[in-house]
């Protein structure tokens, strides 16, 4: 579904005010649907426990508890942390039928998700998100 057929974000800034907010790489991969390279992002091996937020507006996306190790580079989750956290649309580029994962509250760009990949999960399905666009609040001892 074409943005402008989403529901209305919570969080609206132009262009401008994202790039002062976001770094360079951030922006390309957020705000234009960019992908990070496989293996380089900081939480693709993190075991950390706690929550993660969209890197853009903050929003709550997926907990540490839906995180495991998928294998393919990019942190995985089986299911974000609340049914209303994330959007998902159909994605044909590349060639290839997709399912990006957006961002409910901003519209930013996380990644894709899969399913019926066999994965050993709850949900059998993989949210293959980029580190980059997220951000680890770590859980208080």
């Amino acid at each position: 579904m074409p943005l402008d057929e989403l529901p209305p974000p919570k969080v609206e800034l132009s262009d401008d005010d994202w790039r002062a907010r976001l770094t360079p790489e951030e922006f390309a991969v957020l705000r234009r649907a960019g992908t990070e390279r496989p293996g380089v992002g900081e939480y693709t091996n993190t075991h950390t426990e706690g929550v993660y937020t969209c890197r853009a507006c903050g929003a709550e996306l997926f907990r540490s508890t839906e995180k495991f190790d998928s294998h393919c580079g990019w942190p995985s989750f089986f299911d974000p942390s609340h049914s209303d956290a994330v959007i998902l649309r159909p994605d044909d580029s590349l060639g290839m039928r997709r399912v990006e994962v957006l961002c409910a509250s901003c519209h930013s760009h996380l990644g894709h998700v899969f399913s019926g990949e066999g994965y050993p999960t709850p949900t059998d399905q993989r949210y293959c998100i980029n580190s980059i666009s997220l951000r680890l609040v770590p859980a208080e001892d």
